[in-house]
Protein backbone atom coordinates (compact mmCIF):
# COMPACT_ATOMS: atom_id res chain seq x y z
CA UNK A 1 0.00 0.00 0.00
CA UNK A 2 1.17 3.61 -0.29
CA UNK A 3 2.21 5.37 2.48
CA UNK A 4 1.02 9.30 2.46
CA UNK A 5 2.40 11.63 5.19
CA UNK A 6 0.36 14.89 5.88
CA UNK A 7 -0.57 15.69 1.90
CA UNK A 8 -1.19 19.02 1.62
CA UNK A 9 -4.42 19.54 0.37
CA UNK A 10 -4.13 20.90 -3.24
CA UNK A 11 -2.48 17.66 -3.71
CA UNK A 12 -5.83 15.59 -2.63
CA UNK A 13 -7.56 15.18 -6.01
CA UNK A 14 -4.78 13.72 -7.61
CA UNK A 15 -3.75 10.96 -4.48
CA UNK A 16 -8.13 10.29 -4.02
CA UNK A 17 -7.78 9.15 -8.22
CA UNK A 18 -10.06 6.09 -8.37
CA UNK A 19 -8.60 3.51 -10.79
CA UNK A 20 -9.75 4.14 -14.44
CA UNK A 21 -10.56 2.22 -17.74
CA UNK A 22 -11.20 3.46 -21.01
CA UNK A 23 -14.80 2.92 -21.79
CA UNK A 24 -14.51 3.83 -25.97
CA UNK A 25 -14.32 0.36 -27.04
CA UNK A 26 -16.84 -1.17 -24.75
CA UNK A 27 -19.40 1.75 -26.03
CA UNK A 28 -18.54 0.59 -29.75
CA UNK A 29 -19.85 -3.33 -28.26
CA UNK A 30 -22.54 -2.22 -26.44
CA UNK A 31 -24.00 0.18 -29.01
CA UNK A 32 -23.87 -2.61 -31.46
CA UNK A 33 -25.44 -5.24 -29.30
CA UNK A 34 -28.28 -3.08 -28.10
CA UNK A 35 -28.85 -2.17 -31.72
CA UNK A 36 -29.31 -5.98 -32.42
CA UNK A 37 -31.07 -6.80 -29.85
CA UNK A 38 -33.49 -3.58 -30.50
CA UNK A 39 -34.13 -5.27 -34.21
CA UNK A 40 -34.12 -9.21 -33.97
CA UNK A 41 -35.42 -9.36 -29.94
CA UNK A 42 -34.70 -12.85 -29.02
CA UNK A 43 -32.67 -13.96 -32.07
CA UNK A 44 -30.12 -11.66 -30.87
CA UNK A 45 -30.29 -12.63 -27.29
CA UNK A 46 -29.64 -16.30 -28.05
CA UNK A 47 -26.93 -15.15 -30.55
CA UNK A 48 -24.79 -13.57 -27.76
CA UNK A 49 -25.72 -16.01 -24.97
CA UNK A 50 -23.89 -18.23 -26.86
CA UNK A 51 -20.75 -16.13 -27.44
CA UNK A 52 -20.63 -14.99 -23.85
CA UNK A 53 -21.73 -17.74 -21.88
CA UNK A 54 -21.32 -20.58 -24.21
CA UNK A 55 -24.41 -21.93 -24.38
CA UNK A 56 -27.63 -22.10 -26.56
CA UNK A 57 -30.98 -21.78 -24.30
CA UNK A 58 -34.69 -23.04 -26.00
CA UNK A 59 -35.93 -21.14 -23.25
CA UNK A 60 -34.80 -18.33 -20.73
CA UNK A 61 -37.21 -18.35 -18.56
CA UNK A 62 -36.42 -20.40 -15.00
CA UNK A 63 -39.30 -22.92 -14.27
CA UNK A 64 -41.28 -23.59 -10.77
CA UNK A 65 -39.23 -27.38 -11.26
CA UNK A 66 -35.94 -25.52 -11.80
CA UNK A 67 -36.81 -22.91 -8.45
CA UNK A 68 -37.70 -26.32 -6.31
CA UNK A 69 -34.67 -27.80 -7.08
CA UNK A 70 -32.77 -24.85 -6.67
CA UNK A 71 -34.42 -24.81 -3.18
CA UNK A 72 -33.31 -28.61 -2.79
CA UNK A 73 -29.52 -27.41 -3.12
CA UNK A 74 -29.24 -25.06 -0.37
CA UNK A 75 -28.29 -25.66 3.10
CA UNK A 76 -30.44 -25.14 5.74
CA UNK A 77 -27.41 -22.80 7.33
CA UNK A 78 -27.71 -20.59 4.54
CA UNK A 79 -31.48 -20.86 4.22
CA UNK A 80 -31.47 -19.57 7.82
CA UNK A 81 -29.01 -16.78 6.70
CA UNK A 82 -31.06 -15.53 3.87
CA UNK A 83 -34.03 -15.65 6.13
CA UNK A 84 -32.80 -13.21 8.60
CA UNK A 85 -30.91 -10.71 6.23
CA UNK A 86 -34.10 -10.41 4.39
CA UNK A 87 -36.17 -10.03 7.93
CA UNK A 88 -33.83 -6.81 8.74
CA UNK A 89 -33.76 -5.32 5.12
CA UNK A 90 -37.79 -5.72 5.18
CA UNK A 91 -37.55 -3.81 8.59
CA UNK A 92 -35.39 -1.48 7.69
CA UNK A 93 -36.94 -0.80 4.00
CA UNK A 94 -40.37 -0.69 5.79
CA UNK A 95 -39.09 2.13 7.89
CA UNK A 96 -39.19 4.21 5.34
CA UNK A 97 -42.37 4.79 3.58
CA UNK A 98 -43.87 8.11 4.54
CA UNK A 99 -47.24 9.13 4.71
CA UNK A 100 -49.40 11.22 2.46
CA UNK A 101 -47.92 15.18 3.08
CA UNK A 102 -51.07 17.53 3.01
CA UNK A 103 -51.19 21.34 3.70
CA UNK A 104 -53.76 24.28 2.55
CA UNK A 105 -51.06 26.83 1.21
CA UNK A 106 -53.51 29.69 1.35
CA UNK A 107 -57.16 29.25 2.55
CA UNK A 108 -59.10 27.09 -0.52
CA UNK A 109 -56.03 25.87 -1.63
CA UNK A 110 -54.84 22.43 -0.95
CA UNK A 111 -52.01 20.45 -2.14
CA UNK A 112 -50.87 17.02 -1.08
CA UNK A 113 -48.09 14.79 -2.31
CA UNK A 114 -48.19 10.86 -2.24
CA UNK A 115 -46.06 8.33 -3.73
CA UNK A 116 -46.58 5.60 -6.45
CA UNK A 117 -44.55 2.33 -7.02
CA UNK A 118 -43.15 2.05 -10.46
CA UNK A 119 -44.86 -0.76 -12.13
CA UNK A 120 -42.35 -2.41 -13.78
CA UNK A 121 -38.47 -2.98 -12.97
CA UNK A 122 -35.77 -4.81 -13.76
CA UNK A 123 -33.12 -6.15 -11.28
CA UNK A 124 -29.77 -7.28 -12.66
CA UNK A 125 -27.52 -10.17 -10.84
CA UNK A 126 -23.87 -11.07 -11.46
CA UNK A 127 -23.66 -14.84 -11.85
CA UNK A 128 -19.39 -15.77 -12.32
CA UNK A 129 -16.88 -16.61 -9.29
CA UNK A 130 -19.00 -14.61 -6.84
CA UNK A 131 -22.77 -14.62 -7.67
CA UNK A 132 -24.43 -12.36 -5.76
CA UNK A 133 -27.58 -13.20 -3.93
CA UNK A 134 -27.31 -11.26 -1.25
CA UNK A 135 -28.33 -8.48 -4.18
CA UNK A 136 -31.34 -10.07 -4.68
CA UNK A 137 -32.51 -9.09 -1.45
CA UNK A 138 -31.01 -5.50 -1.38
CA UNK A 139 -32.89 -4.97 -4.64
CA UNK A 140 -35.93 -7.26 -4.61
CA UNK A 141 -37.37 -6.64 -0.74
CA UNK A 142 -37.63 -2.86 -1.11
CA UNK A 143 -39.61 -3.33 -4.71
CA UNK A 144 -41.69 -5.64 -3.24
CA UNK A 145 -42.66 -3.49 -0.14
CA UNK A 146 -43.02 -0.14 -2.84
CA UNK A 147 -45.70 -2.37 -4.40
CA UNK A 148 -44.24 -2.85 -8.02
CA UNK A 149 -46.14 -4.69 -10.02
CA UNK A 150 -43.48 -6.51 -12.46
CA UNK A 151 -40.15 -7.46 -10.95
CA UNK A 152 -38.06 -8.90 -13.47
CA UNK A 153 -34.67 -10.46 -12.60
CA UNK A 154 -32.01 -11.23 -15.16
CA UNK A 155 -28.56 -13.63 -14.52
CA UNK A 156 -26.10 -15.16 -16.53
CA UNK A 157 -26.58 -18.83 -16.75
CA UNK A 158 -23.72 -20.91 -16.20
CA UNK A 159 -22.37 -23.73 -19.36
CA UNK A 160 -24.94 -26.07 -17.93
CA UNK A 161 -28.06 -23.61 -18.16
CA UNK A 162 -28.42 -22.96 -14.43
CA UNK A 163 -28.70 -19.48 -12.49
CA UNK A 164 -27.20 -20.06 -9.18
CA UNK A 165 -29.26 -21.65 -6.97
CA UNK A 166 -29.00 -18.87 -4.03
CA UNK A 167 -29.97 -15.91 -6.71
CA UNK A 168 -33.10 -18.26 -7.20
CA UNK A 169 -33.88 -18.77 -3.71
CA UNK A 170 -33.69 -15.58 -2.71
CA UNK A 171 -35.48 -14.45 -5.59
CA UNK A 172 -38.17 -16.87 -4.91
CA UNK A 173 -38.66 -15.81 -1.17
CA UNK A 174 -38.64 -11.98 -2.17
CA UNK A 175 -41.29 -11.98 -4.85
CA UNK A 176 -39.58 -11.77 -7.74
CA UNK A 177 -42.44 -12.29 -10.86
CA UNK A 178 -39.80 -13.10 -13.68
CA UNK A 179 -36.26 -14.93 -13.77
CA UNK A 180 -34.58 -15.18 -16.86
CA UNK A 181 -31.33 -16.92 -17.58
CA UNK A 182 -30.04 -13.89 -19.56
CA UNK A 183 -27.08 -11.91 -18.71
CA UNK A 184 -25.00 -8.96 -19.36
CA UNK A 185 -25.47 -6.72 -22.76
CA UNK A 186 -28.12 -8.66 -24.17
CA UNK A 187 -30.07 -8.62 -20.42
CA UNK A 188 -29.99 -4.96 -20.29
CA UNK A 189 -30.70 -4.14 -23.80
CA UNK A 190 -33.99 -7.25 -23.83
CA UNK A 191 -35.24 -4.92 -20.73
CA UNK A 192 -34.60 -1.76 -22.18
CA UNK A 193 -36.45 -2.76 -25.80
CA UNK A 194 -38.55 -5.80 -24.21
CA UNK A 195 -38.30 -9.54 -26.52
CA UNK A 196 -40.36 -11.94 -26.88
CA UNK A 197 -39.25 -13.65 -23.75
CA UNK A 198 -37.39 -10.70 -21.87
CA UNK A 199 -40.44 -7.46 -20.72
CA UNK A 200 -39.57 -4.06 -21.07
CA UNK A 201 -38.97 -2.39 -17.92
CA UNK A 202 -39.21 1.14 -16.49
CA UNK A 203 -35.96 1.14 -14.43
CA UNK A 204 -33.01 -0.57 -13.97
CA UNK A 205 -31.14 -1.82 -10.91
CA UNK A 206 -28.29 -3.70 -10.15
CA UNK A 207 -24.32 -3.85 -10.18
CA UNK A 208 -22.19 -5.76 -13.32
CA UNK A 209 -19.23 -5.63 -14.84
CA UNK A 210 -17.62 -2.64 -16.65
CA UNK A 211 -19.99 -3.97 -20.09
CA UNK A 212 -23.15 -3.88 -17.93
CA UNK A 213 -22.26 -0.41 -16.47
CA UNK A 214 -21.77 1.12 -19.89
CA UNK A 215 -25.17 -1.10 -20.99
CA UNK A 216 -27.31 0.89 -18.30
CA UNK A 217 -25.78 4.22 -18.76
CA UNK A 218 -26.82 3.64 -22.89
CA UNK A 219 -30.23 2.16 -21.54
CA UNK A 220 -30.86 5.92 -20.18
CA UNK A 221 -31.11 7.22 -23.94
CA UNK A 222 -34.28 4.91 -24.67
CA UNK A 223 -36.40 5.71 -22.31
CA UNK A 224 -35.22 3.72 -19.04
CA UNK A 225 -34.34 4.99 -15.77
CA UNK A 226 -31.42 3.29 -13.84
CA UNK A 227 -30.01 3.01 -9.95
CA UNK A 228 -27.48 4.77 -10.57
CA UNK A 229 -23.99 5.32 -12.58
CA UNK A 230 -22.04 2.09 -11.08
CA UNK A 231 -18.44 1.54 -10.58
CA UNK A 232 -15.59 -0.41 -9.10
CA UNK A 233 -16.39 -0.99 -5.12
CA UNK A 234 -14.47 1.36 -2.41
CA UNK A 235 -14.22 1.66 1.17
CA UNK A 236 -12.18 4.58 3.27
CA UNK A 237 -11.83 3.76 6.90
CA UNK A 238 -10.91 6.75 9.63
CA UNK A 239 -9.12 5.02 12.65
CA UNK A 240 -7.28 6.52 15.89
CA UNK A 241 -5.49 4.89 18.38
CA UNK A 242 -8.94 3.46 19.83
CA UNK A 243 -9.77 1.32 16.90
CA UNK A 244 -8.37 -2.59 16.71
CA UNK A 245 -5.79 -2.82 13.99
CA UNK A 246 -7.16 -6.26 12.77
CA UNK A 247 -10.36 -5.37 12.52
CA UNK A 248 -8.92 -2.57 10.33
CA UNK A 249 -7.38 -4.35 8.01
CA UNK A 250 -10.01 -7.16 7.38
CA UNK A 251 -12.25 -4.67 6.63
CA UNK A 252 -9.95 -3.22 3.91
CA UNK A 253 -9.38 -6.62 2.79
CA UNK A 254 -12.80 -7.35 2.66
CA UNK A 255 -13.78 -4.76 0.19
CA UNK A 256 -10.29 -5.09 -1.70
CA UNK A 257 -11.33 -8.70 -2.49
CA UNK A 258 -14.53 -7.40 -4.77
CA UNK A 259 -11.89 -6.59 -7.60
CA UNK A 260 -8.58 -5.58 -8.78
CA UNK A 261 -9.92 -1.84 -9.92
CA UNK A 262 -11.21 -2.05 -6.28
CA UNK A 263 -10.06 1.13 -4.00
CA UNK A 264 -9.60 0.99 -0.05
CA UNK A 265 -8.27 3.96 1.72
CA UNK A 266 -7.01 4.54 5.30
CA UNK A 267 -7.19 7.81 7.08
CA UNK A 268 -5.59 8.17 10.53
CA UNK A 269 -4.37 10.63 12.60
CA UNK A 270 -1.44 8.00 14.55
CA UNK A 271 1.39 6.71 12.05
CA UNK A 272 1.27 3.56 14.86
CA UNK A 273 -1.65 2.55 13.78
CA UNK A 274 -1.35 2.90 10.45
CA UNK A 275 2.02 0.79 10.64
CA UNK A 276 0.00 -1.71 12.94
CA UNK A 277 -2.52 -2.12 10.16
CA UNK A 278 -0.22 -2.74 7.31
CA UNK A 279 1.41 -5.61 9.00
CA UNK A 280 -2.26 -7.40 9.56
CA UNK A 281 -3.23 -6.91 6.14
CA UNK A 282 0.06 -8.86 5.28
CA UNK A 283 -0.78 -11.50 7.59
CA UNK A 284 -4.25 -11.70 6.67
CA UNK A 285 -3.86 -11.56 2.75
CA UNK A 286 -1.83 -14.41 2.43
CA UNK A 287 -5.01 -16.85 3.70
CA UNK A 288 -7.39 -15.49 1.21
CA UNK A 289 -9.04 -17.91 -1.65
CA UNK A 290 -8.93 -14.37 -3.30
CA UNK A 291 -5.64 -13.29 -2.30
CA UNK A 292 -4.70 -12.42 -6.03
CA UNK A 293 -7.38 -10.28 -6.64
CA UNK A 294 -6.88 -8.63 -2.84
CA UNK A 295 -3.44 -8.02 -3.49
CA UNK A 296 -3.82 -6.00 -6.51
CA UNK A 297 -6.41 -4.14 -5.35
CA UNK A 298 -3.94 -3.45 -2.30
CA UNK A 299 -1.37 -2.39 -4.23
CA UNK A 300 -3.48 0.58 -5.32
CA UNK A 301 -5.00 1.70 -1.86
CA UNK A 302 -3.20 4.30 0.06
CA UNK A 303 -2.48 4.52 4.01
CA UNK A 304 -2.73 8.47 4.72
CA UNK A 305 -1.40 10.20 8.11
CA UNK A 306 -3.11 13.52 8.90
CA UNK A 307 -2.58 15.70 11.92
CA UNK A 308 -5.99 16.34 13.04
CA UNK A 309 -9.66 14.98 12.70
CA UNK A 310 -10.65 17.95 11.15
CA UNK A 311 -8.21 17.59 8.33
CA UNK A 312 -9.19 14.10 7.60
CA UNK A 313 -13.12 14.89 7.63
CA UNK A 314 -12.49 17.36 4.55
CA UNK A 315 -10.12 14.83 3.50
CA UNK A 316 -13.02 12.54 3.26
CA UNK A 317 -15.84 14.74 2.19
CA UNK A 318 -13.31 15.74 -0.88
CA UNK A 319 -13.09 11.55 -1.60
CA UNK A 320 -17.24 10.71 -1.24
CA UNK A 321 -16.83 7.10 -0.62
CA UNK A 322 -18.83 4.20 -1.48
CA UNK A 323 -18.59 2.88 2.48
CA UNK A 324 -17.27 5.10 4.90
CA UNK A 325 -16.10 3.52 8.56
CA UNK A 326 -15.09 5.18 11.58
CA UNK A 327 -13.11 3.78 14.24
CA UNK A 328 -12.31 6.87 16.48
CA UNK A 329 -12.66 8.25 19.89
CA UNK A 330 -14.57 10.99 18.21
CA UNK A 331 -17.49 9.05 15.98
CA UNK A 332 -19.73 12.22 16.76
CA UNK A 333 -17.73 14.57 14.88
CA UNK A 334 -17.28 12.52 12.06
CA UNK A 335 -20.66 11.60 11.60
CA UNK A 336 -22.03 15.30 12.08
CA UNK A 337 -20.01 16.25 9.77
CA UNK A 338 -19.76 13.60 7.27
CA UNK A 339 -21.81 15.17 4.03
CA UNK A 340 -20.46 12.91 1.01
CA UNK A 341 -20.76 8.89 1.71
CA UNK A 342 -22.52 6.24 0.52
CA UNK A 343 -22.93 4.12 3.71
CA UNK A 344 -21.40 4.85 7.53
CA UNK A 345 -20.33 2.04 9.82
CA UNK A 346 -19.53 2.98 12.97
CA UNK A 347 -17.35 1.76 15.61
CA UNK A 348 -15.00 -1.55 16.20
CA UNK A 349 -17.89 -3.66 15.74
CA UNK A 350 -19.68 -2.63 12.67
CA UNK A 351 -17.74 -4.02 9.70
CA UNK A 352 -18.52 -2.77 6.05
CA UNK A 353 -19.75 -7.13 5.10
CA UNK A 354 -22.54 -6.29 8.20
CA UNK A 355 -24.23 -4.19 5.34
CA UNK A 356 -23.36 -5.91 2.54
CA UNK A 357 -25.21 -8.73 4.14
CA UNK A 358 -27.35 -8.58 6.97
CA UNK A 359 -27.87 -5.52 9.41
CA UNK A 360 -30.97 -4.50 7.06
CA UNK A 361 -29.32 -1.28 5.07
CA UNK A 362 -28.67 -1.22 1.44
CA UNK A 363 -25.53 -2.57 0.13
CA UNK A 364 -26.68 -0.68 -3.64
CA UNK A 365 -24.63 2.41 -3.02
CA UNK A 366 -23.30 5.38 -5.23
CA UNK A 367 -19.29 4.49 -5.93
CA UNK A 368 -17.06 7.16 -8.08
CA UNK A 369 -17.38 10.35 -6.28
CA UNK A 370 -20.83 10.07 -6.75
CA UNK A 371 -22.22 9.95 -3.35
CA UNK A 372 -21.56 13.67 -3.65
CA UNK A 373 -24.95 14.24 -5.55
CA UNK A 374 -26.73 10.69 -5.33
CA UNK A 375 -27.87 8.44 -2.97
CA UNK A 376 -27.62 4.93 -2.16
CA UNK A 377 -30.61 2.67 -3.20
CA UNK A 378 -33.67 2.66 -0.51
CA UNK A 379 -37.27 2.63 -1.03
CA UNK A 380 -37.77 5.51 -2.70
CA UNK A 381 -35.90 4.46 -5.64
CA UNK A 382 -39.17 1.84 -6.28
CA UNK A 383 -41.15 4.81 -6.21
CA UNK A 384 -42.56 8.29 -7.56
CA UNK A 385 -43.93 11.10 -6.21
CA UNK A 386 -46.96 12.66 -7.76
CA UNK A 387 -48.29 16.08 -6.54
CA UNK A 388 -52.14 16.87 -6.05
CA UNK A 389 -54.19 20.17 -5.97
CA UNK A 390 -56.98 20.86 -5.07
CA UNK A 391 -58.31 24.63 -5.52
CA UNK A 392 -62.14 25.88 -4.14
CA UNK A 393 -63.77 28.89 -5.79
CA UNK A 394 -62.35 31.04 -2.64
CA UNK A 395 -58.76 29.74 -3.13
CA UNK A 396 -58.65 30.69 -6.93
CA UNK A 397 -60.21 33.91 -5.35
CA UNK A 398 -57.19 34.12 -3.28
CA UNK A 399 -54.51 33.43 -5.93
CA UNK A 400 -55.80 34.04 -9.46
CA UNK A 401 -54.73 38.02 -9.63
CA UNK A 402 -51.07 36.61 -8.65
CA UNK A 403 -51.18 33.90 -11.49
CA UNK A 404 -52.73 36.41 -14.47
CA UNK A 405 -49.74 38.69 -13.51
CA UNK A 406 -47.14 35.88 -13.74
CA UNK A 407 -48.51 34.53 -16.67
CA UNK A 408 -48.67 38.06 -18.76
CA UNK A 409 -45.02 38.45 -17.55
CA UNK A 410 -43.66 35.18 -19.09
CA UNK A 411 -45.81 36.16 -22.57
CA UNK A 412 -48.36 33.63 -21.61
CA UNK A 413 -51.69 34.33 -22.54
CA UNK A 414 -53.48 31.46 -22.74
CA UNK A 415 -52.51 30.60 -19.30
CA UNK A 416 -53.76 33.61 -18.18
CA UNK A 417 -56.86 33.44 -19.76
CA UNK A 418 -57.52 29.99 -18.07
CA UNK A 419 -57.57 32.16 -14.89
CA UNK A 420 -58.96 34.89 -15.71
CA UNK A 421 -62.23 32.74 -17.58
CA UNK A 422 -63.05 31.34 -14.09
CA UNK A 423 -62.73 34.46 -11.98
CA UNK A 424 -64.97 36.47 -14.00
CA UNK A 425 -67.63 33.62 -13.77
CA UNK A 426 -66.94 34.24 -10.00
CA UNK A 427 -68.05 37.77 -10.29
Amino acid sequence: MNKIDNPKPETWSEILKRPTKTIDDIEVTVKEIFKEVQKKGDEAVAKYTSIFDGIALENYEVTTEEIQEAIGLISEELKDAIQLAKANILKFHTAQKTERISIETTEGVNCWQEKRPIQKIGLYIPGGTAPLFSTVLMLAVPAEIAGCKEIVLCSPPDKTGKINPAILYAANLCGVTKILKVGGIQAIAGMTFGTKSIPKVYKIFGPGNQFVTVAKQLATQFGVAIDMPAGPSELLVVADDTAVPAFVASDLLSQAEHGTDSQVILVSTSRRLIDAVENEIQTQIEALPRKQIAQKAIENSKLIYVENDQIALELINEYGPEHFIICSEFDDFYCNGIVNAGSVFIGNYTPESAGDYASGTNHTLPTNGYAKNYSGVNLDSFMKSMTFQKISKVGIQNIGRAIEVMAEAEGLQAHKNAVTLRLKSLE
